[in-house]
């Protein structure tokens, strides 16, 4: 009796093992399969100075008692890709039905190749690589520096920096100036944001930009397709604590909102003066001021959303600006170009604060669109109330209510130099023609060069940031 039991257990065990050994031997299919990929993204964070290559690896782990099959494994930038890969020992840039054993792993190797000199490519370098198994599809994304720049991921400024035109400035991540900092960009320096990464100013920002040298700030997409795409980076934030910014030939353009400022100045100067510089193509707002104070003067705020906005109060003076807009295939113009009230609306109910504005020497204008009134004054309650439009050009069915009027001129065409939708061509000049209405329509004020640097020292200065010669 012991020896058939003993018999049995053998035979228990053996077929048991049999079975271990068929299961494993079987493939899984089930789309619930369990797969680890150790990596979802593969960043080379290395700033290269010369050509090279630099690799990295993943491994592909199957956590199932059987074999899983790898339908695929393809670098879907291809043959033509910057980046190579070596799927468990074989250089190849697909693989179709790779086999992992049960409880088993594969490795994947990506170099990648950049030169740092070659213009053409992106500042950032980008590809994917597609694993394919039980009906899933995951990706590992790629990315490496292209072009050689100064790469600022995450980074806090503190102190006192200033970033000079040595290489270009790529921001991912987001980047902030502390509170007790503040940075000075010298002329000429060129900044890139990436998609997810603003631009927070808690210190202070100071722009030193010349006519003949700008500084930009744009999005790090610059291939045809991306290059004036709105939208493309955050923008600029001007927090509670930030104080004596002052931005002179700068140009920002392509942001979601371009210059955002909020809370007023803890000093006598305006937080944000805007000096002889472009806002351009922002999508949802150009300028967006909450209880804040901005000066800014012979400056160029384009082709946005809502060109300006101030809203719940504040101090601020614009002369000579020229606020316009046309629509395109990209950005529709629905939004007044300015817009001007002094409080916010929070579950109904109204704040209200102080306004103190004024419009001298402006042109505020849009080509079509279903909008009546380009610039649009509202007021809610008691408090000081102060908005003075001198002589400037508006497009308009109704004069700005809850405002003062003086000298303006309504619903005449300036007539700028060259505009072209089609081919993105827009020259807001009022050079080409005499008869403008802008020319010699403005008052005298202290600001003494137009956009162009040009002097507006002959008769009467004209409306907007440029100045007939």
């Amino acid at each position: 009796m012991k020896k058939n039991n003993l018999l049995f257990c053998l035979f228990a065990f053996a077929f048991l093992l049999f079975l271990i050994s068929c299961k494993k031997d079987s493939f899984i299919t089930s789309e619930f399969a369990r797969l680890t990929i150790t990596a979802d993204t593969l960043k080379y964070d290395t700033v290269f100075t010369t050509t090279g290559s630099i690799s990295k690896s993943f491994k592909i782990i199957n956590e199932n008692n059987q074999k899983l099959r790898l339908n695929k494994v393809k670098l879907m930038g291809g043959s033509t890709s910057a980046y190579k890969i070596n799927i468990d020992g074989a250089a190849t840039t697909e693989a179709n039905d790779i086999v992992i054993e049960a409880n088993d792993s594969i490795y994947v190797f990506v170099s990648v190749g950049i030169n740092p000199n070659a213009t053409n490519l992106p500042f950032i370098v980008s590809d994917s690589i597609l694993i394919n198994y039980n009906g899933n599809s995951r990706y590992v994304q790629l990315q490496a520096f292209g072009q050689n720049a100064n790469f600022l991921r995450n980074r806090i400024l503190t102190g006192n920096t200033t970033w000079t035109n040595n290489l270009p400035y790529v921001i991912l991540g987001s980047i902030r100036i502390d509170t007790t900092a503040s940075l000075t960009i010298q002329p000429g320096c060129r900044i890139y944001s990436h998609a997810n990464a603003p631009f927070i100013v808690d210190g202070s920002l100071i722009i030193n930009g010349t006519q003949t040298n700008r500084v930009v700030f744009t999005g790090d997409r610059l291939d045809e397709e991306y290059k004036d795409l709105p939208a493309s980076w955050p923008g600029i934030y001007f927090r509670g604590n930030s104080k004596d910014n002052v931005l002179t030939y700068a140009v920002i353009k392509n942001a979601y909102q371009a210059i955002v400022t909020e809370k007023p100045s803890i000093n006598a100067n305006p937080k944000i003066v805007l000096h002889q510089s472009i806002v351009d193509n922002a999508y949802d707002a150009g300028i967006y001021c909450v209880n804040s104070s901005l000066q800014a003067d012979n400056s160029l705020i384009s082709n946005c959303g809502s060109n300006i906005i101030l809203s719940y109060g504040g101090n601020y003076n614009f002369t000579n600006c020229t606020v316009v807009a046309y629509s395109s295939n990209d950005l529709a113009h629905k939004n007044p170009v300015l817009t001007v009230n002094n409080f916010i609306e929070q579950s109904g109910v109204f704040f209200t604060a102080d306004i103190n504005t004024t419009f001298r020497n402006n042109i505020f204008w849009i080509h079509d669109g279903i909008v009546k009134d380009e610039a649009v004054v509202n007021r809610q309650g008691a408090n000081t109330f102060t908005v003075l439009f001198d002589k400037n050009i508006y497009k308009a069915t109704n004069d700005p209510t809850n405002a003062t009027l003086n000298g303006n001129i309504k619903n005449a065409n300036p007539l700028f130099d060259s505009i072209d939708v089609n081919r993105k061509i827009f020259d807001f000049r009022i050079t080409k023609n005499g008869t403008a209405p802008g020319i010699n329509a403005g008052t005298f004020t202290g600001f003494l060069k137009d956009l162009d640097n040009n002097n507006r020292n002959v008769g009467l200065p004209d409306l907007g940031c440029y100045e007939k010669q």
